[in-house]
């Protein structure tokens, strides 16, 4: 079998693997991690907050969402977000969206739900001595939260968001049952242009496993380094 093996394909391809399949990748990553820590920050101060009306409905939003799987929620979003948009901006037709914004409504809308369980752990972690000192200085509720509980809340749990965030880089791959063009779809391309699906996938699972692992290592690290 590994005499048939061809590297060659491999370097052919990488320009369109690394230069429109991981930039795609890469992209929608950084982009749903930030989207869905700023919702997901949101979330948690719902699930927090005095209002019953509010925990009611975060608490519902994160408990289904985190009960589905996500390929599930990658077709509703796909087919669903243009007639969204057209609901909301009045229009008699879906409006175009393309791949690319309900890949990454999906994912924001996905993984706040996640980030939302980590911060309100974060945020409950910091000593409630530390609202009150807030308090005492003269501090609302929203600066307390913005200044002095939430810079707190994402240093005690960076390590998870970072674990989470790499969980999103992996997950981000199953687009391709849409047709979107990331990294995995990318060598996909070229498995079924050029009859190597050997060759391909087990390139796509080396880079993978080197991103991920390499990643994963920082985060032990940082971990070690917070409970030093």
């Amino acid at each position: 079998m590994l005499e048939s093996f061809d590297f060659g394909v491999i370097g052919q391809a990488l320009p369109f693997l690394f230069g429109v399949g991981m930039v795609f990748t890469i992209k929608l990553t950084l982009l749903a991690m930030v989207g869905g820590l700023i919702v997901g920050t949101m979330l948690a101060l719902m699930r927090l907050s005095h209002s019953a009306v509010l925990r009611l409905v975060a608490g519902a939003y994160v408990n289904f969402i985190r009960s589905i799987p996500l390929v599930l929620v990658i077709f509703w979003f796909f087919f669903l977000v243009p007639y969204i948009g057209g609901w909301i901006m009045r229009s008699d037709t879906p409006i175009e969206v393309g791949a690319f914004g309900s890949a990454l409504v999906t994912f924001i809308m996905f993984e706040a739900a996640y980030y939302c369980e980590i911060m309100r752990a974060g945020i409950l972690s910091v000593p409630r001595g530390q609202i009150h000192a807030a308090q005492a200085l003269g501090m609302n509720y929203r600066m307390s939260m913005a200044y002095v509980i939430l810079p707190q809340a994402v240093k005690n749990m960076l390590p998870l968001l970072l674990t989470q965030s790499i969980i999103l880089f992996q997950e981000v791959s199953l687009v391709y049952v849409v047709s979107i063009t990331d990294f995995v779809g990318a060598a996909a391309v070229i498995a079924q242009r050029d009859g190597r699906l050997l060759e391909m996938y087990l390139f796509v699972a080396v880079v993978y496993f080197g991103i991920c692992f390499t990643l994963s290592s920082l985060v032990r690290r940082m971990r070690r380094f917070q409970s030093a």
